[in-house]
């Protein structure tokens, strides 16, 4: 074989691998993962934590950091209004009330209620179920709707499902100094638990044993609802185990991992 001949086929076959070498990369940069879209939800129409920006700003660096969503950002009623209609809708994968209150200005009600259904993602934090008392299928999405709170207390929450990506990382329980809510309309037996208390929230009657919800999800039509009631301060917020938490359930509502929403038939407390 001369030489010519020799550079030739070196040259075929490095041209060969080269190909090669795109075409993997192109398969592996059609095949990574969609990053979702979130609307972070944070217009106030009654009492407005001051610990919002800080929570906020814990949900863009999240997204950032696990690249696993992008945030926008409805801060004011004509934001809300306009980001909220059935077309912008379609701009995003999910969407989070981070301690909204009241009746705030959604475009239409029913159309973003069906906008879930259709199978996007709800993730509220605290306050959010101090929202649209006025309007019971809002209170049936989110699963349950703010009765009252004591003072802010130091509890332990128990963890009702120890797989759960919003709860796998806290063994058994997780204790947190936190304005801790009671609820009314909310049945048990219509969400899948993640956290609870078994002793009252208030300092005053923690003597009294029962079962009192801090954080669950559950299916609604084809869409991912999850809420948890811890988040009034900044320090929890900016908490890992929180954030792990949180990361974790806005995960699943995204439907980026699996976890049960299955009502549990016989609970731990």
């Amino acid at each position: 074989m001369t030489r010519k001949n020799m550079r030739r086929i070196f040259s075929f076959v490095g041209t060969f691998i080269a190909v090669a070498l795109m075409s993997s990369s192109a398969v592996v940069v059609s095949s990574a993962p969609k990053i979702k879209r979130l609307l972070v939800v944070t217009v106030t129409k009654g009492f407005r934590h001051t610990s919002i920006p800080t929570a906020e700003r814990v949900l863009q660096q999240m997204g950032e950091q696990g690249r696993a969503f992008s945030v926008d950002y409805a801060r004011t009623d004509e934001e809300l209004a306009a980001k909220t209609t059935a077309a912008a809708l379609k701009n995003y994968d999910g969407v989070v009330f981070a301690s909204t209150t009241g009746d705030i200005p959604l475009a239409d009600r029913e159309a973003f209620l069906n906008w879930i259904k259709a199978g996007n993602a709800f993730i509220g934090i605290h306050a959010a179920a101090d929202t649209f008392h006025s309007y019971p299928p809002f209170i049936e999405m989110i699963g349950g709707e703010f009765k009252t709170h004591g003072p802010q207390a130091d509890v332990e929450c128990l963890v009702e499902d120890s797989a759960h990506p919003a709860t796998k990382h806290l063994g058994k329980s997780q204790k947190v100094f936190d304005e801790i809510y009671e609820y009314k309309n909310y049945n048990r037996e219509r969400v899948h638990m993640l956290l609870a208390l078994d002793k009252h929230p208030n300092p005053k009657m923690n003597k009294e044993p029962g079962y009192f919800p801090i954080a669950w999800c559950h299916m609604y039509g084809k869409g991912r609802v999850f809420y948890t009631a811890l988040g009034h301060r900044e320090d929890v917020l900016e908490a890992d185990w929180y954030k792990q938490h949180l990361m974790g359930g806005i995960q699943w509502a995204l439907g980026q991992v699996k976890g049960s929403a299955k009502p549990q038939t016989t609970a731990k407390m």
